[in-house]
């Protein structure tokens, strides 16, 4: 279940860290976020090395449908009411920035990721008049966005927000190139974080400065990640014999498509729920292949994970109060294109102490007090006192075995195992040793 940027793209491999090492920087994790950081600190003239539990690129920046856009669905209108137009104005020009920002660096570089620029659209099927609020919120705040009704999607829409001027890209091709001539060290697991250094299977590192970029920050007794995210699971099918769609689709409804095309294939995106829960999986976008691409074949199929934060912002900062020196990036809410090169310029001035409009926007100590807070602390509860096993190392709750992937999956905090145990995903930081245990109708979705 390999995505299609993986299908036509070879990183060159790197060697495990060779023993303990002392360094102005370090950053935890090679995918998009943490190679980004590296390369901006570098660029700075802090020395920095990345450190990666398995390959570059090998979690989730190779499931993306990697859309470069500020369309982030219905988010524009909400931030306004909840967070002020000053806060609104600010995630759209982060959003809007990152945007322009690979476009400069594909083009200065050379690099040949299939850059290109290109509409994306929000569409509704029941919900025209949450468009229209949508468009003019997004518009008031500087983005090119209109409304309308016609699109290139094979069934009726009630209404269609475009925004102007985004992009799409091969992100493969973009992170080899852009990791390239970084110190990154693969198959080098950090296993504990003290203030100064972080110890990893191979030695320890010495830092003054510190950016977990693990997707799920993955020190638990800081920051309370583990009430402040969950992770959400989606499928991806890639069709052949299936029209170019133009531009890159998403529907507004929680069943609604994702579409574009890439590689010469369509890219259908759907089935989201939580991690560890039922979702309607890569059958639900094979039924709607069928309905709307009848003459169209799936060629591979694969899944994405995203960490989710509470008020629908990335949590890129400081790591927590009481971590000098430890910086977080996670929380992108499925759009962690755009997401990580905001975090990367953010992170940048903060490691370099210079000022940011985004440091309050994405600090990870604003409030907790959000209705998904008690969402997340209920399903804790009930898996935490589940009787069930087995338990995740993470924080003991049970797991669920997900019998169409077959793993085992936390519905916590969305750590994923094979069925041996092989920790698959965060924030569980390492293996379980797994006994066989019958995969009854008490685990199993």
């Amino acid at each position: 279940m390999e995505s299609v940027w993986t299908e036509d793209t070879e990183i060159k491999r790197r060697e495990p860290l060779p023993g303990d090492r002392e360094v102005p920087a370090v950053v935890i994790g090679a995918g998009l976020a943490g190679i980004l950081t590296a390369y901006y600190l570098q660029k700075e003239g802090i020395r920095t090395v990345v450190l990666e539990a398995d390959r570059i690129g090998s979690g989730q920046t190779k499931n993306t449908t990697a859309k470069i856009t500020s369309q982030h669905n219905l988010i524009y209108s909400r931030l306004i009411r909840t967070f002020g137009r000053r806060m609104a104005e600010h995630y759209a020009s982060a959003n809007e920035t990152a945007i322009g920002e690979y476009e400069r660096l594909i083009r200065e570089k050379g690099i040949r990721c299939d850059f290109a620029r290109c509409p994306a659209y929000l569409y509704t099927q029941t919900r025209p008049e949450l468009l229209k609020q949508e468009t003019e919120a997004a518009a008031s705040l500087g983005i090119q966005a209109t409304f309308g009704t016609g699109c290139e999607l094979p069934f009726p829409v009630a209404g269609v927000t475009r925004f102007q001027g985004q992009a799409r890209f091969h992100p493969l091709k973009f992170l080899a190139a852009i990791a390239k001539d970084l110190p990154v060290y693969e198959y080098t697991r950090v296993l504990a974080w003290q203030p100064g250094s972080v110890r990893t299977e191979r030695g320890t590192i010495r830092a003054e400065k510190m950016i977990a970029a693990t997707h799920f920050p993955f020190v638990s007794n800081h920051g309370a990640y583990f009430l402040k995210l969950y992770q959400s699971r989606s499928c991806v099918v890639a069709l052949e014999n299936a029209p170019d769609v133009g531009g890159m689709y998403v529907g507004a409804e929680k069943t609604g498509l994702s579409l574009r095309s890439a590689e010469g294939l369509l890219l259908l995106g759907g089935g989201g729920h939580r991690t560890g829960k039922k979702g309607g999986g890569w059958q639900e976008l094979e039924d709607a292949a069928r309905r709307y691409y009848p003459k169209a074949r799936t060629v591979c199929r694969w899944a994405a994970q995203d960490c989710m934060s509470l008020d629908g912002m990335p949590y890129v900062g400081r790591y927590g109060g009481n971590t000098p020196g430890l910086y977080a990036a996670s929380g992108f809410n499925k759009w962690g294109m755009t997401g990580a090169m905001a975090a990367a310029a953010l992170l940048t001035d903060l490691v370099l102490g210079r000022e940011s409009l985004y440091d309050g926007l994405f600090d990870p100590g604003r409030t907790v007090l959000r209705p998904q807070l008690a969402a997340n602390a209920l399903e804790a509860a009930v898996h935490l006192l589940a009787p069930t096993a087995p338990r995740c190392p993470h924080m003991g709750c049970a797991l669920k075995y997900n019998a169409l992937e077959h793993t085992w999956d936390c519905p916590c905090h969305g750590s994923r195992f094979t069925e041996d145990g092989t920790v698959l995903d965060g924030p569980a930081n390492g293996n379980k040793k797994m006994r066989p245990v019958k995969k009854d109708a008490a685990h199993r979705f």
